[in-house]
């Protein structure tokens, strides 16, 4: 395991400074008078055995090869969603060891689904946690969309590398500037983001938490009417504001900061995440106008499309009283996602883009036999091996929705329940369809294996699924 130094030593800071923020529920405990010793004993175990890890691999080369990195990858999520489940086996509320690994894998992976039935009753300091494994999940998705997976090759990520000189065999983390960057921004948003919440309305408490949870696309809310508990148009305007603005390529801030002014306006991704938008609420607004017109409130309309595009879950509505062509452009929706480098999970819109361009291209081909049509993105040539990856991310992406399906029904949920709940996982969304886990409901009353189920697909989802495949590859252990 010599050769593995590298990513235990990294697993070690990452168990430490998920124990370290353990102490910030303490606090709030203080506050709220909740005192119970949930959060410290879990923040000694998780140190405990975050400095074991760290002092027995100090002596690593500091080099991290290919397959390092995906092992990394895999790790560090799957053991931050272990050690991060502790608060809630350690609380007083009873919470099955399924349970509370599926909340703190929900919390991690920004996915948003619940299966605590009755959140407005829940202690404030549970509440935070969950609210901090959704901010902490964030952060680390960009960080890794931005360094790991273009140098990983994951499903066409390749084409967003920040430098053309990295080795294969040799990745080295990424500029310590280029982090401390993303991390200044992420932070800057949410305190903007809470800072907002407040003015118009919030507790204290609540524009915490939301900021967090809305900068992270995640959805956790304190209450089971999620965001429209408030029932707030300002508040509602901010997080569709925010919930955007976490959605957008975190590189483009960079850019911005650097005196690239017009990025935001210029990038490709972010031009086609507009249109999406735009185009989903006048198809929207049109069908519920025509047939459902009891249910057309524009307010609720612009909010959830922008919530479950980006995979956030926050609703204002129950929207599966919308009528059937809603739910299914919700559940398209749900695939999309946002842009790459940013907090949103789904195919992406790079991707989407990229296959209608090869799809167009291969129709030219058709008319025009002798042509020589070259496929560009963003003013930039693109070869066969980023197309190749990105069809067969798109088609791993299907894949694994039906056979997530299939397992989900094969445990005895209906047929609605299954597809959108295996859609809510792989997407990392949140609230699925139907009256079990739809809008209002939550995924309490689901089997321990449907749990599991949904949980796998979690990190599927939110890891770009071939950092997760590959390591089940004999061919990935072979030297």
């Amino acid at each position: 395991m010599s050769n593995y130094k590298t990513v235990f030593f990294t697993l070690g800071i990452l168990q430490i400074i998920l124990g370290v923020f353990m102490f910030i529920p303490i606090i709030i405990q203080f506050l709220y008078a909740e005192m119970d010793s949930s959060f410290f004993g879990a923040s000694l175990v998780t140190i405990i055995f975050g400095t074991l890890f760290f002092l027995s691999n100090i002596d690593h080369d500091k080099k991290l090869t290919l397959q390092q990195a995906f092992l990394l990858t895999a790790l560090s999520w799957l053991s931050i969603a272990i050690f991060g489940s502790l608060p809630f086996v350690f609380s007083d509320l009873n919470f099955s060891f399924t349970n509370a690994f599926f909340e703190s894998m929900s919390g991690i992976t920004t996915t948003g689904s619940t299966i605590i039935p009755n959140l407005n009753e829940m202690p404030k300091s549970i509440l935070l946690w969950r609210a901090i494994l959704q901010w902490l999940g964030g952060i680390g998705i960009i960080i890794m969309a931005i360094t790991l997976m273009p140098i990983m090759n994951v499903g066409g990520m390749q084409l967003f590398k920040v430098s053309s000189n990295d080795s294969n065999e040799k990745i080295l983390p990424k500029s310590k500037e280029i982090a401390l960057r993303l991390i200044y921004i992420y932070s800057s948003l949410t305190l903007i983001c809470g800072i907002t919440y407040n003015i118009f309305g919030m507790s204290f408490f609540d524009s915490l938490t939301h900021s967090m949870t809305t900068i992270a696309t995640g959805g956790f809310s304190n209450y089971n009417e999620s965001i429209g508990f408030f029932n707030s148009v300002a508040i509602e305007i901010s997080s569709m504001i925010f919930i955007i603005l976490g959605s957008l390529p975190f590189i483009a801030y960079i850019k911005f900061i650097s005196g690239n002014k017009k990025i935001l306006i210029n990038d490709t991704q972010i031009k086609s995440f507009f249109r999406i938008i735009i185009v989903s609420i006048v198809i929207l607004s049109i069908y519920l106008i025509v047939n459902n017109s009891d249910e057309f409130n524009l307010r609720s309309v612009f909010f959830n499309v922008i919530s479950i595009l980006t995979g956030t879950g926050y609703v204002n509505a129950e929207f599966d009283n919308w009528g059937s062509f809603s739910l299914i452009l919700f559940l398209g929706l749900m695939f999309i996602g946002g842009c790459a480098g940013s907090t949103t999970c789904g195919i992406k819109i790079f991707r989407v883009q990229i296959l209608y361009l090869f799809v167009v291209n291969q129709l030219k081909k058709i008319i025009y036999p002798k042509g020589v049509f070259v496929l560009k993105y963003d003013q930039n040539p693109v070869d066969n091996k980023f197309i190749a990856s990105i069809i067969s991310f798109i088609y791993m992406y299907l894949v694994i929705f039906f056979v997530l399906t299939a397992l989900l029904s094969l445990t005895g949920l209906d047929f609605v329940t299954s597809i959108s709940g295996a859609a809510t996982s792989i997407s990392n969304v949140g609230p699925g369809l139907g009256s079990i886990i739809g809008p209002n409901g939550n995924f309490s009353t689901l089997p321990d294996i449907s749990k599991w189920i949904l949980t796998l697909g979690m990190i599927l989802g939110r890891l770009e699924l071939f950092a997760i495949l590959v390591l089940f590859l004999p061919s990935f252990w072979r030297n």
